[in-house]
C-alpha cells in the first residue's frame, strides 16, 4: 500500500504544478472553458499547498527507503528528478513572465533616427501635444510596454493571440502601480498589479479576480495604424525601437502586421466571421458592433449607426490604417460620401471636403472637427467573447 501512496503523492505535486499554468495558458481546451477561479486559487493557495504535499511525500519516502531495498531507494530518486524537472519548466520556463520578457532597451527616436520600417503596424496615441508610436512587432512580444506620454504614465499593452491593442493609465488606487503577465483567459492576456494581486483582463482593462474585482483601468485614446499614416500626421512623434536584446523574438512576429505568421494562435483566417477572421470594434455604454475587415477593405468606407452613435468607418489606401468618426456635428447626423480620387471625405449636405484627422478642410464648414471614436481591429473570436451581445455589420 505505501508504493501505491507514494506514487499518488508524487502525482499531486506533479498535477499541481502543471495545472497551475494549464489553466492560465493557451494548452489543449484551457481557453475555451470557465477556468479563471480554479486558476486563481491556485495561485492563491499554491505555496501551501506544496507544503502539504511536501510533507506527506517526506512522510511516505521515508517509510518506503526503510524498507532497504534498492529498488526503492532508485525509484524515490527517479521520481524526484522527475518532479524537479516538471518544478523547473512549468516554474522558471512556462509561465507568462518568463517567457515573454520586459524590454531591457527602451528607446524611443524621432524620425531622423527611426529604424522602424513605416509600413509596420502601431499602437500610437498624443498625449497633451506629445505623439507616440510603438510598433506591434515589439510590444505584441513584451504584451506591455510602460511609459510617460504628455506627463502621463501609460501603459502600452498588445495581445497576438487576440489581436488587441489597448492603452491604460496604469493608475490603481490612486498609485502608479507596476504589472506582471499572468497569463491568459479566453485566449486573451491578463496583467496582475504588484499592490493588489488582482487579475486584469487587457481587452477590457477590466480586474476579473482579486480584491479590485470589477474595477476598470482608465482606457487612454489610441489609434492602429501604419506607421507611415501615423507619420504624416504627426511628424513629430516619437517611435519605439527595437530592443536588441530580443532580435529572435521580433523575428518570430515579422510577418504578424499581415496575418501571414505560422502560429495557429496568430494566423489570420481570410473569410468572414471565422474564429481568426479580423474585424473592427465598436462599444459604447449600451451597445457593440463589430464590422467585417474584408467588407472594409472591399469598399473603403463603411457608414452606419448603433443605437446613440451614428458613425463612419474609412480604411486608407496603404489597407492598413483605419479611422472611425462620429458622424454628429451639433444636432445634424451628417451623411458623408468618400472620395476615392481626392481620398476625402465629403458631406452630402454641404459638399465639404473632410480629411483624415476628421477636420473639414474645404466648403463652408471649414475648421469643424468631427469626434474620433475608439476603434479596435480584433479577432472575431476575441470580441464575441467578451463583447457577447456584439451585433455585425454587415449581418
Amino acid at each position: 500500500m505505501k508504493p501505491v501512496l507514494l506514487l499518488l503523492s508524487f502525482l499531486f505535486l506533479l498535477l499541481l504544478e502543471i495545472a497551475r499554468v494549464y489553466f492560465i495558458m493557451p494548452f489543449p481546451g484551457s481557453q475555451y472553458k470557465e477556468t479563471i477561479d480554479i486558476a486563481y486559487w491556485l495561485h492563491q493557495h499554491i505555496n501551501w499547498l506544496r507544503i502539504a504535499g511536501w510533507i506527506l511525500t517526506s512522510i511516505l519516502v521515508i517509510a518506503f527507503v526503510r524498507t532497504g531495498k534498492k529498488s526503492a531507494r532508485l525509484i524515490v530518486g527517479s521520481a524526484f528528478l522527475v518532479y524537479a524537472i516538471v518544478f523547473y519548466f512549468f516554474n522558471f520556463r512556462m509561465l507568462a513572465d518568463k517567457m515573454f520578457l520586459q524590454p531591457r532597451t527602451k528607446e524611443l527616436v524621432g524620425i531622423a533616427e527611426n529604424k522602424i520600417p513605416e509600413d509596420k503596424l502601431v499602437i500610437a496615441l498624443t498625449v497633451k501635444g506629445e505623439s507616440r508610436a510603438y510598433p506591434i512587432q515589439v510590444i505584441g512580444y513584451h504584451h506591455q510596454v510602460r511609459d510617460t506620454v504628455g506627463g502621463i504614465p501609460v501603459m502600452v499593452t498588445y495581445c497576438t493571440v487576440c489581436r488587441t491593442g489597448r492603452v491604460f493609465s496604469p493608475i490603481v488606487k490612486g498609485q502608479a502601480a507596476d504589472f506582471r503577465l499572468v497569463g491568459m483567459d479566453h485566449f486573451n492576456a491578463m496583467f496582475e498589479d504588484n499592490g493588489t494581486g488582482s487579475w486584469w483582463r487587457q481587452s477590457t482593462g477590466e480586474a476579473i479576480k482579486g480584491p479590485l474585482k470589477g474595477s476598470v483601468l482608465e482606457e487612454i485614446p489610441s489609434q492602429q495604424t501604419s506607421l507611415k499614416a501615423w507619420i504624416q500626421r504627426y511628424p513629430g512623434t516619437k517611435i519605439l525601437q527595437y530592443d536588441p536584446s530580443f532580435k529572435e523574438e521580433y523575428e518570430e512576429l515579422a510577418e504578424y502586421d499581415k496575418g501571414h505568421i505560422e502560429s495557429s494562435l496568430e494566423k489570420r483566417d481570410s473569410a468572414s466571421w471565422k474564429f481568426k477572421s479580423w474585424v473592427i470594434g465598436i462599444r459604447t455604454p449600451t451597445a457593440a458592433r463589430a464590422y467585417d475587415w474584408n467588407e472594409l477593405v472591399k469598399h473603403q468606407f463603411i457608414q452606419d449607426s448603433i443605437p446613440g452613435l451614428p458613425l463612419m468607418l474609412v480604411l486608407e489606401n496603404d489597407t492598413s490604417s483605419f479611422h472611425v468618426f462620429n458622424r454628429m456635428l451639433g444636432t445634424h447626423a451628417l451623411a458623408f460620401a468618400w472620395n476615392q480620387k481626392t481620398q476625402q471625405l465629403q458631406d452630402l449636405l454641404t459638399g465639404s471636403g473632410w480629411d483624415l484627422n476628421g477636420t473639414c478642410i474645404t466648403g463652408p464648414l471649414t475648421g469643424m472637427q468631427l469626434q474620433r471614436i475608439q476603434a479596435y481591429q480584433e479577432f472575431w473570436h476575441s470580441w464575441k467573447s467578451f463583447h457577447p451581445s456584439t451585433t455585425r455589420y454587415p449581418e
